[in-house]
């Protein structure tokens, strides 16, 4: 009995020392574009900040302000004693979108990478959506808003939605075929993956996205697309009439047909 006693101890030793292992933390470089975002920006940023401490992260929050007009950058200095994950890094002129998520990336330290939109339209909470993926060899791990398991809280106009899904049709045509959303802002990429990818790039602009998968695909990189939680912004940058038509050419350059 004593010699049983004496074994069931040290088993319950050994159980709570296991119990107390530490864990390696998600390492984790969050990448933000920012472009006149003085008013959005700071809440987003506080709320990815409080997400990645809770979840105790190995992370760091790379806001990209790619030549705002506002105020945008004197607000994250601002911050920046109080946000420690948080560096900052201005371009004094307007670059586009592409080039501030590509200079955060060039930039970032973490193992892997999430690119999201400062409005937070899908809350950085659903980044527990994407790891399953990731930790199975997905390199790219794309957010969507047309999976059968997104949650649309506030839809774009009509007209939006209608332009998106003649987008998408092209792009699976031409360029990525099986998906069915790109543009979804809110992506998780394995660091060393979009770094090889990075040099294959030969567009400007907001089809960027596709790209990135188009020659993530050639280089033989698994993706896979996750719905996320998802709703509209009024204020969003992206301009139908404007980019849209500048994304069509695009798609075209991307398959060397322009």
């Amino acid at each position: 009995m004593i010699a049983l006693a004496a074994a069931r101890e040290e088993v319950g030793s050994t159980l709570g020392a296991v119990e107390r292992v530490a864990y390696p933390a998600r390492s984790l470089s969050v990448i933000i574009p920012a472009y006149n975002e003085e008013r959005r920006l700071p809440g987003s940023v506080e709320r990815i900040h409080r997400y990645l401490l809770e979840k105790r992260y190995d992370a760091e929050i790379i806001v990209v302000d790619d030549g705002s007009r506002d105020r945008t950058t004197q607000f994250m200095h601002a911050l920046q004693p109080s946000l420690p994950l948080l560096r900052v890094l201005t371009h004094k002129t307007n670059t586009g979108k592409d080039y501030a998520v590509l200079a955060g990336v060039r930039i970032a330290r973490k193992s892997s990478i999430l690119m999201t939109d400062a409005d937070l339209s899908t809350p950085i909470e659903d980044l527990a959506r994407l790891w399953p993926f990731y930790d199975r060899g997905y390199s790219l791990v794309v957010g969507s808003r047309r999976h059968r398991d997104s949650r649309i809280l506030v839809p774009q106009p009509l007209y939006r939605r209608f332009v998106g899904r003649v987008f998408n049709r092209l792009v699976s045509l031409t360029c990525v075929r099986g998906l069915r959303d790109t543009q979804c802002g809110f992506k998780l990429f394995d660091r060393e993956a979009i770094l090889r990818i990075l040099p294959e790039l030969r567009t400007k602009g907001f089809a960027f996205d596709v790209e990135i998968l188009m020659r993530g695909r050639d280089l033989g990189f698994k993706i896979a697309e996750v719905g996320v939680t998802w709703s509209n912004s009024p204020d969003t940058r992206m301009k139908v009439l404007g980019h849209g038509s500048r994304m069509f050419r695009q798609l075209l350059q991307m398959k060397g047909l322009w």
